[in-house]
């Protein structure tokens, strides 16, 4: 069985994390959502972008199939970098984008779960004032069409890095973001906040980076798991790199590694063929 999890927000949802930063994630029950169907997960999971990168669903899947020895899990991307709440309105292209996707995951698996990170575009201006009001209409009305009313939602908080970059000023309103979203978070049944506490960024001012998106996912899947909020660094997330180290690489998964560097120009079709034949070895 296939449990799966809508992946929703702005662009540290989709993910800019650099690719090269962190070992790959590469795990036969753990499938994305692409033209309909579930496939073999690879980053970059959310392709919004030609620069989208390493986000924080591979650490969140991979932890979960730690918990989880049997079945699979899908993530179904529907993040879309630089949108604001008003971009997510039920009526608009976004929700509806989501909806359609997620109605045709609902064909092969079980939604379990809503995640959710977006409000940088929310950060200036005021528009932290009706934050809760808009987030609610847009959740709830989710619920309503998917028919999942108690369906879990994750939420996770902007970095602390945001006033300190190059667009500081852009972004002097966060820490109000927040607010409303720990307060939207305690006040709201099956709703849980993740804090970004110590993460850090890329060297834009604006990103999380890369080790950061794979510890932000582990910070995700404790809330989900333990169905709490989430508020200082949890256990072991140092390791987070590292999370699906620890495990011997199936036939699927090794043969899934050989393609990418083939196909990616890494090496020669010899080398291709040679590695293929030694697979099972």
């Amino acid at each position: 069985m296939i449990h799966s999890f809508l992946m929703i927000g702005q662009s540290n949802m989709a993910g800019r994390g650099f690719l090269n930063d962190v070992p790959p994630i590469y795990n036969e029950r753990i499938k994305m959502l692409r033209n309909g169907l579930f496939q073999f997960m690879e980053e970059p999971i959310n392709y919004d972008r030609s620069i989208a990168g390493v986000g924080l669903a591979a650490s969140f899947a991979a932890a979960w199939c730690k918990k989880n020895k049997q079945n699979e899990i899908g993530l179904i991307p529907c993040a879309e970098g630089g949108s604001s709440l008003d971009d997510w309105s039920v009526d608009d292209a976004l929700f509806a984008n989501a909806i359609a996707q997620t109605k045709l995951a609902q064909r092969i698996s079980t939604l379990d779960g809503i995640i959710w990170h977006q409000g940088e575009a929310e950060s200036h201006s005021g528009k932290y004032r009706d934050y809760q009001d808009k987030f609610f209409i847009i959740i709830e009305r989710l619920r309503q069409v998917l028919n999942v009313p108690e369906i879990p939602l994750i939420i996770g908080g902007l970095g602390d890095y945001l006033g300190d970059g190059i667009m500081g000023g852009y972004f002097n309103e966060y820490t109000q973001v927040n607010e409303e979203l720990k307060r939207f978070a305690h006040s709201h049944n099956n709703c849980y906040y993740v804090t970004a506490e110590g993460l850090t960024c890329n060297p834009d001012g604006i990103h999380l980076n890369a080790v950061s998106q794979r510890i932000f996912g582990l910070r995700y899947y404790e809330a989900y798991d333990q169905k709490c909020h989430i508020l200082a660094p949890v256990k072991n997330e140092n390791k987070a790199i590292e999370i699906d180290s620890d495990r011997p690489h199936t036939k699927t998964e090794k043969a899934q590694m050989i393609n990418v560097l083939f196909f990616g120009g890494k090496i020669s079709f010899k080398e291709y063929q040679q590695k293929m034949s030694q697979i099972g070895d």
